[in-house]
């Protein structure tokens, strides 16, 4: 009987970790009818059963993908050039805050918060973002009607990574400074789950000592919107595997950590990995067909989607491929 119960208990153990193995879940590689452009540092939303892809470097067409009849449109130029973003939908449009412009290593933080209507097919100029507050390859997340800007960097891949937390409220268009996250970082993804932001992979991009993919933050920061705090999980709960560049959405009770770079390895990492935040376990979920970092993920009817970014860590090749997880 003993030796049952410890075969069970290892049985228990590895199953905390591999949950795949519970789950039937594979990525799949869509065939579109058509096309889209291939690129990378760009970004994804979600409005409806459309996919909005944009960004990426220099200015790209932004263009829409239809989940149903699986075809691709283009509907209008990206106003500037925008990249190193994670864009959000608010009441059926695209916003995009904490985004770069210009050319490795100085890119600089867009000063304005540009929004992509998708019925009109078209972009306007949004709000000012205050001056104080400026920087790009943050995390961006809509909680309750407003929109939270989490981390990034100043001056492109050179230096200036920052922990500010700030809320947005298109509503009547202010700011408001929150407690910044215990670890600074850049090329960062977010997602909320239950009440709470999550923060998990990105690094500090610092060429000015050519550090610009070394410095990981393997640390999860959690911010609890009803505490208005911060904590940091222990140690033994870090990302699994430390990458930056990476997307984070949150697919029921799990956060999902996807792709990413790392110095590790040249090709874009296929890993996926998953915090269950009630049992408070990591867990890996099937691997993507194919590396990506610099881009971004989206849930839309249980299905999590993924287009473009590079496969290989640092620039290229830029990707067209799109992954659904089912």
């Amino acid at each position: 009987m003993k030796i049952k119960l410890h075969f069970l208990s290892i049985f228990c153990a590895l199953t905390s970790f591999a949950n795949v193995n519970i789950y039937s879940q594979t990525w799949e590689i869509i065939q579109p009818v058509n096309t889209c452009t291939k690129r990378s540092e760009n970004t994804l939303a979600a409005v409806g059963d459309k996919l909005v892809l944009f960004g990426g470097r220099n200015v790209k067409a932004t263009e829409v993908y239809d989940i149903n009849t699986k075809t691709w449109t283009k509907v209008a130029d990206a106003p500037l050039e925008i990249h190193h973003l994670q864009a959000v939908t608010y009441h059926n449009e695209v916003y995009v805050m904490g985004a770069l412009t210009g050319q490795y290593p100085h890119e600089t933080p867009i000063p304005n918060i540009y929004i992509f209507n998708i019925e009109k097919g078209e972009w306007r100029k949004g709000p000012e973002i205050p001056t104080d507050r400026l920087r790009g390859s943050a995390g961006c997340v809509v909680y309750k009607n407003k929109i939270y800007l989490v981390c990034g960097i100043q001056d492109g891949h050179w230096d200036g990574h920052v922990a500010w937390l700030d809320e947005y409220n298109p509503q009547n268009n202010t700011w408001r400074k929150l407690a910044d996250a215990p670890h600074v970082r850049d090329h960062v993804s977010v997602a909320v789950i239950k009440d709470k932001l999550y923060l998990a992979g990105g690094r500090r991009s610092t060429a000015k000592i050519n550090k610009v993919l070394e410095l990981t933050e393997p640390a999860v920061d959690v911010y609890d919107f009803k505490q208005n705090s911060w904590k940091i999980l222990p140690e033994n709960l870090n990302l699994p595997t430390q990458r930056a560049g990476n997307s984070a959405v949150a697919l029921g009770n799990k956060l999902l950590i996807i792709g990413g770079e790392s110095p590790a390895q040249v090709p874009a990492h296929s890993d996926v990995e998953a915090f269950d935040v009630d049992k408070q376990t990591w867990g890996k979920f099937p691997s993507l067909n194919q590396g990506r970092h610099g881009t971004g993920a989206v849930v839309v009817k249980g299905k999590v989607y993924t287009i473009a970014g590079s496969g290989n860590r640092g620039g290229g090749p830029d990707l067209d491929v799109i992954e659904v997880l089912k």
